[in-house]
C-alpha cells in the first residue's frame, strides 16, 4: 500500500486537474494550486483530442462532457498551395478526432475535479519548496505556504518546478511559428467534419467547417521574434490581421479567411513551443507531469491528449507503489519512450512547415506517393490505440506493466 496520502498539483490548466481528480480517485487528497488569480477559461484557442486522449479522459468520467462541448473532425485533407491532395488515409475502427476550445476544456475538468472533492486555490504562484524526508513544502509568492507527502508540478512549458528538480534542466525549444486562430464568416469547399491541412505560399495554417455555419481556422506564422501569449496580445488584433493578410494573400482559402476574421474572433496564442527531453522527470518528493515535462509540437496533434495520460499514470503508480521514488521511477518508464516518440514525430512535421521553394513544389509530388506507401497502422496506430487499464495494479518499477 502506498505512504503517500497528500498531493500538492501546481498548475491549474489541463494536466493537473486530470491529476488531481485521478488521484482521488485513488484515495489520495490532491490540492490545486494556480498562479492565475482566477480560473484561465479565456487563455488560448482551439485544440484537438486524439481517441487515446478520449480513452484516457473516460477513466474520470468525462468523456462524453468533453465531447459534448467538441467539434468532431472524423475527416482530414490537405492542400499545398491550393491545390488539394485528397482525404488524408485514417485508421479505421477509432472515434473521430475532437477539437475544443482550451477554456471550454479548461472549465469542464475543473468541474469534474470539484466534483471529485479537489480544492482549487488561486492566485498562488510557486517560489520555492522545502523536500524533507516527512513530506513536502511549497512556499508561494504571496508569502503562504502548503504541505503535502508529494508535489506534482503540471505549471506548463515555462514550470518553475522543472528548474526546483533540475536547475540546469533544458527550457522549452520554439518551434520559430506564432500561433492564432479565428472564425471567418464565409463558406468554403470542403466537406463537413473535415480539417484541411494547407500549405500556403508563405506560411502553413488550417482550417474546418463550423456545424453551424463559418469557418473555424489557425494559423503558424512563421516568425524570428519569440512573444509570450501575453506579449504578443499587447499588440493590438487589428495589427495581427494585418500581417495575417498580408502573409496569406493569395492563398486559397487563406487569404479569405483571413480578411473575413474580425479582431472579435481572433485568438491570439503567442509563441508555439516544443519541450526537448527533459534528463530528470522527478527528485525526492516533486515530479512533472503534462507540458511541464513533454510538450510535443501541436503538429502532433497530441499534446493535451498525452498530458491527460501521464496525469492518470502518474496517480495509479502513486496508488499501487509504497513510496514516492518507487512511484516517480515507474511512471517515468511507462511514459518517457511514448512521449519522447511522439515528440521526435512532430519536430520532423515542423520542419515540412517552413518548406523553401523546392521543397514547395515537390510537396505535391511527394505527399500522395508517401500517402499511398505509409503503413498507418504502424505510425499513427501505436499513439491512437494506447489504452490505459486503470484496474491493473503497478506492482514495482522493474516490472511496469
Amino acid at each position: 500500500m502506498s505512504a503517500v496520502r497528500t498531493a500538492l498539483v501546481i498548475g491549474g490548466g489541463i494536466a493537473g486537474p486530470v491529476a488531481a481528480t485521478a488521484l482521488r480517485m485513488a484515495g489520495i487528497d490532491a490540492t490545486v494550486y494556480e498562479a492565475y488569480p482566477v480560473e484561465s477559461n479565456g487563455i488560448g484557442g482551439t485544440l484537438a483530442l486524439a481517441p487515446n486522449g478520449l480513452a484516457a479522459l473516460r477513466i474520470i468520467g468525462i468523456d462524453d462532457c468533453v465531447r459534448a462541448i467538441a467539434t468532431p473532425i472524423p475527416a482530414t485533407a490537405m492542400t499545398v498551395a491550393g491545390r488539394s491532395l485528397g482525404t488524408m488515409p485514417a485508421l479505421a475502427d477509432l472515434p473521430p478526432l475532437q477539437v475544443v476550445e482550451r477554456g471550454d476544456l479548461h472549465r469542464v475538468l475543473h468541474d469534474r475535479a470539484v466534483a471529485a472533492g479537489v480544492c482549487f486555490e488561486y492566485g498562488k504562484r510557486l517560489v520555492g519548496v522545502e523536500d524533507t524526508d516527512d513530506g513536502i513544502t511549497a512556499r508561494f509568492a504571496d508569502g503562504t505556504s502548503a504541505s503535502a507527502d508529494v508535489l506534482i508540478g503540471a505549471d506548463g512549458v515555462r514550470s518553475t518546478v522543472r528548474t526546483l528538480i533540475d536547475p540546469d534542466a533544458p527550457g522549452a525549444g520554439y518551434t520559430g511559428m506564432l500561433g492564432f486562430g479565428g472564425i471567418a464568416d464565409v463558406d468554403v469547399e470542403t466537406e463537413p467534419g473535415t480539417m484541411t491541412f494547407a500549405f500556403g505560399r508563405r506560411a502553413y495554417y488550417l482550417y474546418w467547417p463550423l456545424p453551424g455555419g463559418g469557418v473555424a481556422w489557425g494559423a503558424n506564422l512563421p516568425s524570428p521574434q519569440y512573444l509570450t501569449l501575453s506579449q504578443a496580445r499587447e499588440i493590438p488584433a487589428e495589427d495581427w490581421l494585418r500581417t495575417l493578410r498580408e502573409t496569406y494573400s493569395g492563398d486559397r482559402p487563406g487569404g479569405v479567411l483571413a480578411d473575413r476574421t474580425t479582431a472579435d474572433s481572433l485568438q491570439v496564442v503567442g509563441a508555439l513551443h516544443i519541450m526537448p527531453p527533459v534528463p530528470h522527470w522527478h527528485r525526492g518528493r516533486m515530479v512533472l507531469v503534462g507540458d511541464a515535462v513533454h510538450a510535443p509540437s501541436n503538429s502532433t496533434g497530441q499534446g493535451a491528449s498525452l498530458a491527460i495520460e501521464s496525469a492518470i499514470q502518474l496517480a495509479r503508480c502513486l496508488r499501487d507503489l509504497p513510496d514516492p521514488a518507487a512511484a516517480f521511477a515507474a511512471y517515468e518508464g511507462l511514459r518517457r519512450s511514448r512521449v519522447e516518440k511522439i515528440a521526435a514525430r512532430g519536430a520532423k512535421i515542423n520542419h515540412s512547415k517552413t518548406p523553401g521553394p523546392v521543397g514547395r513544389r515537390l510537396m505535391p509530388l511527394l505527399l500522395p506517393i508517401l500517402f499511398r506507401t505509409m503503413n498507418l497502422e504502424k505510425t499513427m496506430g501505436v499513439e491512437q490505440r494506447y489504452v490505459i487499464d486503470w484496474d491493473q495494479t503497478v506492482r514495482s518499477p522493474a516490472l511496469v506493466p
